[in-house]
């Protein structure tokens, strides 16, 4: 048998829908499970042994119609059994199409069972607390009717020599190894999901002054000014405890140094996703135009929290569009005085940095 899952877009949604992968090679062990994502997203795969071959759709195929044709010929030349398109956008469409699958499954949407053998009911409200897109994936598996007790949560991988180099890496730029080390997602992957630096240089400050911990930055060179900006606006006594220069790389480097930390604090992101799937402990901004109930996965009040200023200002939402929070989004954000969050930031810190 031969399977072919296609998840394109973000790091974090490739890792949530590896799930689909892991549980299929459960229900069949013996399958050849393809994995169809795009090209910059290989490095949180790599070492699950669920994957048979990564299918990956590279930015060649999106410039040039010839190169896309060919990669199309490719799929349909892999004669697969069963395709499950967690993607579910046009630009999957066509793959899907061309594999010839006799079974496609997908999401339910008007027009959609032309190309789908199998639609499946997109759930709006999450019914446990995986959260709602990992309940979401795992609904695509229903109409094969799998005979297993389903896996939930994704999994990243990290080999010997990377935890080496992670914890050389910490001895080399001097980390108390008697303290526990917080990473710090300071910036969001986009303007419009970062919690103001002022705000964020609070929280570090309030980490800084009530437990004995190593700090680390999560930020890529290109957001390195707005992360000195952040590091400027801490303390004298906080900023002696963050380790600005201590950085990843590259992707792999980065899973292997947040393997060696202890809790991830910060912006929703794909550094919270992957920090999950290495079971480190998270508390979780939410940017105020986002909706948090897709993302705020695993959450339990004590190892996974996660807060958004509607929470604690509901009237400023009441009555609004998507479109109109989005274009309040900066000042919605502002609004979110890290005070209105403390005690349960607070209640974390005690449960993993005492």
């Amino acid at each position: 048998m031969k399977i072919l899952v296609i998840q394109q877009k973000m790091i974090g949604d490739v890792l949530v829908s590896s799930v689909l992968c892991d549980n299929l090679r459960k229900a069949y062990p013996n399958a050849t499970i393809d994995y169809m994502v795009y090209e910059s997203t290989v490095a949180v795969l790599q070492g699950n042994k669920s994957i048979s071959n990564l299918v990956l759709f590279k930015e060649e195929h999106r410039k040039s119609k010839w190169a896309f044709f060919k990669f199309l010929m490719k799929i349909r030349k892999a004669k697969y059994d069963i395709v499950i398109d967690a993607y579910a956008k046009i630009e999957s469409f066509l793959p899907v199409i061309f594999s010839g699958a006799k079974r496609k499954i997908s999401y339910d949407k008007k027009w959609r069972s032309l190309i789908f053998t199998d639609v499946v009911k997109k759930k709006q409200v999450p019914t446990s607390n995986l959260g709602l897109i990992i309940e979401q994936r795992l609904s695509l598996l229903s109409p094969l009717h799998l005979d297993i007790e389903l896996e939930t949560f994704p999994r990243l991988y990290v080999t010997p020599e990377e935890e080496h180099f992670a914890k050389a890496l910490f001895e080399s730029n001097g980390l108390a190894p008697s303290r526990k080390t917080v990473m710090l997602s300071i910036i969001g992957s986009s303007p419009d999901k970062t919690y103001p630096s002022e705000y964020m240089a609070a929280i570090i400050d309030y980490i800084a002054d009530h437990y004995p911990v190593n700090m680390l930055f999560n930020y890529i060179p290109n957001q390195k000014e707005l992360a000195l900006e952040i590091f400027r606006l801490c303390k004298p006594e906080t900023q002696s405890k963050i380790y600005f220069d201590l950085l990843g790389k590259n992707l792999r480097e980065f899973i292997a140094i947040m393997h060696e930390c202890d809790v991830i604090i910060g912006n929703d992101g794909g550094a919270i996703n992957m920090a999950k799937a290495l079971h480190k402990p998270s508390f979780i901004i939410f940017s105020p135009w986002i909706d948090k109930k897709g993302w705020a996965t695993f959450e339990d009040g004590k190892n996974h929290i996660s807060v958004h200023v509607s929470e604690y200002k509901p009237q400023l939402f009441e009555g609004k569009s998507p479109k109109e929070i989005f274009a309040e989004n900066r000042s919605l954000y502002h609004e979110f005085d890290p005070a209105l969050f403390m005690p349960l930031l607070e209640q974390f810190a005690k449960n993993h940095l005492d």
